[in-house]
């Protein structure tokens, strides 16, 4: 548990500022709202499987869905193991809202 958010594995980030820590590397937090998940290369990295994924809701490096039922969950799978795959084992040095590595 990270807080509110159930996160799975974890990943070291540090920015140019020299603000550094730790985060779960794949990691979702069940609200009230809708139920948030973290993809850590940020949203724009996965805009053709977010076409299929079905109703949604996104912020720069989260998904929020109000029903899973509704949703193709191989999708939202193949999205949350592609931006774990790209956590990789170096320091996470840039932000969602920045861009995601190449």
């Amino acid at each position: 548990m990270w807080g509110t958010v159930v996160g799975f594995s974890q990943y070291h980030y540090q920015y140019a500022s020299g603000h550094e820590g730790d985060a779960p590397a794949a990691g979702f937090s069940a609200r009230k709202a809708a139920t948030t998940i973290y993809v850590y290369d940020g949203v724009d990295a996965h805009q053709e499987n977010l076409a299929r994924l079905g109703p949604h809701t996104t912020g720069v490096g989260c998904i929020y869905i109000k029903d899973l039922d509704a949703v193709d969950l191989d999708v939202l799978e193949q999205i949350v193991a592609t931006s774990y795959a790209r956590l990789g084992d170096d320091p996470w040095t840039s932000r969602a809202r920045d861009g995601a590595p190449g």
